[in-house]
């Protein structure tokens, strides 16, 4: 294994803590950092449900909070690392605030779009591409969603059967 493969796990371990906040708040596990020149400078995880916002996404919250941070809407020298490949916005914001490196843990058949779905962060179309390392973690990432969804399946069996009662 290499070094930037040892750096990517460990900070993939970090976005994964970020996925388990979202956990506990019963948002969807998916959790995001921003890390530029080796540090940490943005972590954020799903706040859809919470503050009842279509783009509350971990990636949108991470790259404002970076953004605000450094003064600049271009993070140019910037790796994302986040626990599920980014959907359509997401990848969006990831061209357009200039993301340099984007990581992902697990895929997402039906949405993903850096690379599974369709592929908008290397599109030579943009002016902008970004380089894309995916299945980083790939199975604790998928593992937290699928247990996420089938304990949410399970108490919605619960719910109905105790509302026919």
């Amino acid at each position: 294994m290499t070094i930037d493969e040892i750096s990517d796990e460990l900070y993939m371990k970090e976005a994964i803590k970020e996925a388990k906040k979202a956990e506990a708040l019963n948002e969807v596990p998916i959790g995001a950092i921003v890390v530029i020149d080796g540090k940490i400078i943005s972590r954020a995880h799903n706040l859809r449900e919470s503050k009842q916002s279509a783009v509350a996404h971990a990636e949108i919250l991470a790259i404002e909070q970076a953004c605000k941070l450094i003064g600049s809407w271009r993070l140019e020298n910037a790796s994302l690392y986040v626990t599920l490949e980014p959907c359509a916005m997401c990848s969006g914001a990831i061209i357009l605030s200039r993301v340099k490196r984007v990581v992902y843990g697990a895929t997402d058949p039906k949405g993903g779009c850096a690379g599974t779905f369709m592929n908008l962060l290397q599109d030579e179309r943009f002016n902008h591409q970004s380089d894309v390392r995916s299945g980083v973690l790939e199975e604790e990432c998928g593992q937290l969603l699928s247990d996420f969804f089938r304990q949410l399946r399970e108490k919605r069996k619960i719910a109905k059967k105790q509302s026919l009662q």
